[in-house]
């Protein structure tokens, strides 16, 4: 009796050039080991904030949506404000709101500070918190950090707010 050989050939249904075509790559996914981030878990920070304007719910998505859910090293965490425009990292938190007041004191030139094309007014009367608010967009961005934080969340946040809300002349009348 004859021998009966088998054989199974296993195809992708997929061409490699559709295969590649959707997922970047042909081959398998790379992993290094390491996990998204997350939020922090801390209890949800509570935000005082201005009411919603229809120019923040024009413009602050769009920032809302690009922040990164870890900032100069702490990760984000919950916060409580009756603004969906309200974002926060670390514990002691750094804090972002989008559609702020126009910063008390402010006139174009004092103690304004340009960081990678975003010019910043910087408030530092609280001896605990220094607030920057970016006062060149559509809406002002203000975020305050405890004084022992550096300016490097700042910084780090300059290219979303620069990507997400043109610019536009500073106006400390507006």
């Amino acid at each position: 009796m004859p021998v009966l050989v088998v054989v199974l050939v296993l195809v992708n249904v997929l061409g490699d050039d559709d295969a590649a075509g959707r997922s970047g790559h042909s081959g398998p996914a790379q992993l290094d080991g390491s996990t998204a981030p997350q939020r922090e878990d801390l209890p949800p920070l509570p935000v005082e904030v201005p009411p919603v304007t229809p120019e923040a719910d024009a413009a602050c998505p769009a920032l809302m949506s690009a922040l990164p859910l870890e900032l100069a090293g702490e990760r984000s965490r919950p916060v409580q404000s009756d603004s969906p425009f309200a974002y926060a990292w670390g514990d002691p938190a750094v804090v972002l709101v989008c559609g702020v007041d126009r910063p008390e004191g402010w006139v174009v030139g004092a103690s304004a500070i340009q960081i990678n094309g975003v010019s910043w007014y910087v408030d530092t009367a609280d001896p605990g918190t220094t607030v920057w608010t970016a006062v060149d967009r559509p809406v002002y961005v203000e975020m305050r950090l405890p004084a022992s934080v550096d300016s490097a969340p700042v910084t780090a946040l300059t290219t979303e707010i620069a990507a997400a809300l043109e610019r536009r002349e500073p106006d400390p009348a507006g």
